[in-house]
């Protein structure tokens, strides 16, 4: 009985392991980046929530019902190219409006946590798990009850420790040193690669109409952050020659 526990802890632990791997680096580079809005618990909050969504796409493989093809799941990959793009455009033309962003932003006035920060670390652990659902399903598939209730508590627990060995990576030697200091200008990049890869790994442009709707999407978001860019570069020239009592007046 001890035996096949422990052999069925190791199978979760592996699995978990085999389709996290990856997420170390994306979590090292959020760490990196904590500071200002972005904070630990964001980080934390994300990823769980990212991860839930995961098990949740899931647990339909635990009743038997296969309802999400993997080329359909790849196009997850959009959402980290419109963050890396976002993110691209705020480190050029939004860092002399951070000091407004930062009063105004909802960690700022103590709201809930389910901040914009959050939403963004969950939309890219979300993203990302392509192959989390393709190996989670069958698993869940193969799995009682009992198999099913222990899996996600190894995996919520090793959630967690994911996140504390990224953020130790991330704050020791120079690693840490690397990444705090040009990590803000290789994420957006980083971002974009994995959007790519994930369209890729999941033969998602091998349908011609799901490339379509890829590029069609990712278009859409592109005329919109650029048309918000060039609105925040022209409020922020326009304020350069505002008089600071003006500013307060109105």
């Amino acid at each position: 009985m001890m035996t096949d526990l422990l052999i069925t802890l190791i199978r979760i632990a592996t699995a978990f392991a085999a389709t996290n791997l990856d997420d170390i680096i994306i979590l090292m580079l959020f760490f990196s980046q904590v500071g200002g809005a972005l904070r630990k618990r964001h980080i934390l909050a994300g990823q769980y929530l990212g991860f839930a969504a995961l098990v949740a796409l899931s647990l339909p493989g635990f009743f038997g019902q296969l309802l999400f093809p993997r080329p359909w799941l790849g196009l997850l990959g959009v959402v980290p190219i419109v963050l890396g793009m976002s993110q691209l455009l705020v480190v050029e033309t939004g860092q002399e409006a951070d000091d407004c962003d930062d009063a105004l932003s909802p960690d700022s006035a103590g709201l809930s946590w389910l901040s914009p920060q959050t939403t963004g670390v969950a939309a890219i652990t979300l993203a990302n798990g392509g192959d989390n659902v393709g190996i989670y399903m069958p698993m869940f598939a193969s799995s009682n009850g009992f198999e099913l209730g222990l899996t996600l508590v190894v995996f919520f627990g090793l959630v967690g420790m994911w996140c504390l060995v990224a953020w130790r990576l991330a704050t020791l030697g120079a690693m840490g040193t690397l990444l705090t200091r040009y990590g803000s200008q290789v994420v957006p990049f980083v971002l974009m690669a994995l959007g790519g890869l994930i369209l890729v790994d999941s033969h998602t442009l091998e349908y011609r109409g799901l490339t379509a709707l890829a590029l069609t999407m990712i278009g859409i978001c592109a005329i919109y952050l650029l048309r918000t860019a060039a609105r925040l570069s022209f409020a922020v020239e326009l304020g350069k020659f505002v008089p600071v009592s003006q500013r307060i007046d109105g």
